[in-house]
């Protein structure tokens, strides 16, 4: 799943009409995986140059089956291919190989939860963030573990094609984009998503879909069976924002969405959970400035 979820993301970019070739790579001529698989159609490294519009993904590992005797095989391909200012990415527990490689030096990053401590511990240079579904760092990113390879792929993407582009190939995937863009114009859909605490993201879900009726911290608590002062803490420590502040820039975007319609102002205000229309411009007006 490491790879192979990411892989997809850049094979479906193909068929949505933006083609990536993916080479697949490897320090040994008849790779594994700890799933049981071999691998076919693998290159060696020494047969691929990296360029700085290159993207090199490294796969997670069984952290206990590395064999470390073997790190002078590819450590010092991955820091040349660092050097020509590609885009170096680990899913899972290959943020490891990234920092024996000496590449996270001073660097923020993340792995699999169940991993980020070690991490820390064994590379104490590196800042490991937790509750991330991936860290960037300059040209260097690194995913929480195992499905979030899709997120960061789509991620990469965007970069390069786009907002709309990358959820063209997300709706073609049947995923749903969870994570942070960073470019103004991204949809406050998609911001604050940028965390792997499933409570919190079945709240914004949540709020998403009601945003015309009045909505109480109290009710969402309900929802995930957690007191309503632990999920204020919990909202606002995974996305950086209160519960009040999110539910009111959905609506402001929501209202500005509507108005351009040219929907009646009226009908705009109930729609997006507004008490009166003077509610609504002073809103608007406020998001404006």
């Amino acid at each position: 799943m490491d790879l192979a979820g990411a892989v997809t993301v850049f094979y479906e970019s193909g068929c949505c009409g933006k083609k990536y070739n993916i080479h697949y790579v490897s320090p040994y001529d008849n790779p594994g995986t700890s799933s049981g698989l071999g691998f076919s159609n693998v290159e060696p490294l020494s047969s691929v140059t990296v360029t700085v519009d290159d993207i090199v993904i490294v796969a997670g590992m069984e952290i206990e089956k590395w064999n470390r005797a073997d790190d002078h095989l590819w450590i010092p391909w991955l820091q040349s291919a660092a050097a020509t200012g590609a885009t170096i990415a680990s899913i899972c527990t290959a943020a490891f190989a990234l920092a024996a490689a000496g590449l996270l030096n001073g660097h923020n990053c993340t792995t699999h939860w169940a991993w980020t401590t070690a991490l820390q511990q064994k590379y104490p240079l590196l800042k490991v963030i937790e509750n991330k579904l991936f860290v960037q760092s300059g040209r260097i990113f690194t995913s929480a573990g195992i499905a979030t390879g899709i997120d960061l792929a789509l991620y990469l993407v965007e970069e390069q094609h786009g907002a709309a582009f990358a959820c063209l190939v997300a709706k073609d995937m049947v995923v749903y984009i969870r994570r942070d863009g960073t470019e103004a114009q991204n949809s406050i859909y998609l911001q604050n998503r940028q965390h792997i605490n499933h409570h919190v993201h079945q709240i914004q879900d949540y709020i998403t879909k009601h945003l015309h009726h009045k909505i109480t911290i109290a009710e969402l608590a309900e929802l995930v069976f957690i007191s309503p002062r632990n999920l204020t803490r919990l909202f606002k420590s995974a996305t950086g924002t209160t519960i009040g502040q999110y539910i009111q820039s959905l609506r402001q975007e929501k209202a500005k969405y509507l108005l351009k319609t040219r929907q009646k102002i009226a009908w705009v205000a109930k729609e997006c959970g507004y008490n009166t229309t003077a509610q609504l411009r002073k809103l608007v007006k406020e998001a404006k400035d």
